[in-house]
């Protein structure tokens, strides 16, 4: 599900760091590393040390997109065979990169909390269920850790913006997962709109999958390897099904993601990533529609989003699978993973001039948070960003979920004189967890 972003650029070495901090002495006054990253203590190394939080399928391959940029020295998970999995593949990384980075040992846990105490981890990657980023994220914060979290960034709007909190009153980077934007395609997809090479955008259609559903599974037993309570964390409890948590050896994406408990459906999981396209492309990453109508089969074939602008954006399938498509009183661009296109077709191999806008370029998302970590820089999909799109897709939902039209103010991230909607917009974390 997650698309490999090349550029594998080694880390600078300690000579060219020192170099580099001298330069800038010149302007700046030179503090620890520890003071410009959060208040957690750091490693007098250029390198920056990483602990994972959730060691599955996930967690494996971001560890291979980490390969040769940082060095993973923990990770945390309730399921012990999963943990041992991810130790293996570690070492296999650790031995392999042991010329650039150093020897190094890996350390796992079954609670990320002891993890969270060591002072020689500079940052985490929460690669957990949705219902865990909140809790996990900023825990890690408040721990002085610098933060990848897995997209969709929070559960809830209210989760989200308890992160956006902990992470300027701690001080560190936080990046989220929806690394699309770390992608050429989308990028130039992007900045096409933004420039008006297909006019005055008009509507945006947006396709994924479908809306959460109640967890409705039966109760099975409960490996003995696994923590479920420690799993459920913050969610309301259910019984342990194998569909949530299934084996190490089912090499697969489980299906928690498709109930409400604990995941947004394909709405929030693949949304994460494609409205956080027609978001960057609007210029809106600071706000959001503000009118929901969902399907009624007569006058909205589709859930329909009216930013304030009157740009419509519509959850519909315009027949290319899961992507984005744009369409202006000048032409229309499709963009995914698998094509950019436009019509007329010319538009696409336009060429961005030096005095029209320019988004931020990343060709490399696991990089750009290192690198934001180093400069203390906001990253390309920093947690403000993650926060708007997650709450498009937490906002999507509980349009579907209510069946009626709604009203969402975007700065009191609330719904206008609707109490009942305003009930989901609140996190619901069960007993010994709090944000």
């Amino acid at each position: 599900m997650k698309q490999d972003i090349q550029g594998n650029a080694a880390l600078p070495n300690r000579r060219q760091f020192l170099k580099n901090g001298a330069k800038a002495s010149l302007a700046f006054t030179i503090v620890p590393r520890f003071v410009r990253g959060g208040r957690g203590f750091t490693a007098p190394s250029d390198q920056i040390t990483l602990g994972f939080i959730g060691t599955g399928k996930q967690s494996r391959l971001l560890a291979q997109y980490f390969s040769g940029k940082a060095k993973i020295i923990a990770g945390a998970d309730v399921d012990s065979q999963k943990l041992d999995l991810f130790k293996t593949n570690a070492a296999r990384i650790g031995e392999k990169n042991k010329a650039a980075l150093g020897a190094h040992t890996f350390t796992g846990y079954a609670d990320f909390r002891d993890m969270l105490h060591r002072k020689d981890i500079d940052a985490v990657v929460v690669a957990t269920p949705d219902h865990w980023h909140a809790v996990a994220s900023i825990m890690s914060a408040n721990a002085g850790k610098h933060v990848y979290c897995e997209k969709p960034l929070a559960h809830s709007v209210e989760e989200g913006r308890a992160m956006v909190n902990a992470v300027k009153r701690n001080k560190i980077i936080l990046q989220t997962g929806s690394m699309q934007r770390s992608s050429g395609n989308f990028r130039h997809a992007c900045e096409l709109v933004r420039n008006g090479y297909i006019g005055d955008v008009k509507e945006v259609h947006v396709n994924v999958g479908t809306a959460a559903i109640p967890d409705y599974l039966p109760g099975q037993a409960i490996p003995k390897n696994l923590n479920w309570d420690l799993w459920v964390g913050p969610a309301p409890y259910r019984p342990f099904n194998a569909e949530l948590s299934p084996p190490v050896e089912k090499d697969i994406y489980p299906n928690w993601r498709f109930y409400k408990e604990y995941g947004g459906g394909i709405l929030s999981d693949w949304g994460a990533h494609m409205f956080d396209i027609a978001q960057w492309a609007l210029g809106m990453d600071r706000s959001a529609p503000v009118l929901y109508f969902p399907p009624d089969g007569r006058e909205y074939q589709q859930l329909t989003m009216l930013y304030a602008n009157h740009v419509v954006m519509k959850h519909l399938d315009f027949g290319r699978g899961f992507g984005v498509r744009f369409i202006g009183t000048k032409g229309k661009l499709d963009v995914s993973r698998g094509y950019l296109d436009t019509d007329p077709a010319n538009i696409v191999t336009a060429q961005i001039r030096p005095n029209e806008t320019q988004l931020y370029k990343s060709n490399d998302h696991y990089m750009d948070w290192l690198d934001g970590i180093r400069n203390h820089k906001q990253p390309i999909c920093d947690v403000e960003t993650g926060h708007r799109t997650s709450s498009i897709c937490c906002i999507a939902n509980i349009a579907y979920w209510l069946n009626r039209p709604l009203h969402w103010d975007p700065v009191a991230e609330q719904f206008v004189k609707d109490k009942e909607a305003n009930a989901l917009v609140k996190a619901s974390i069960r007993r010994d967890w709090k944000l």
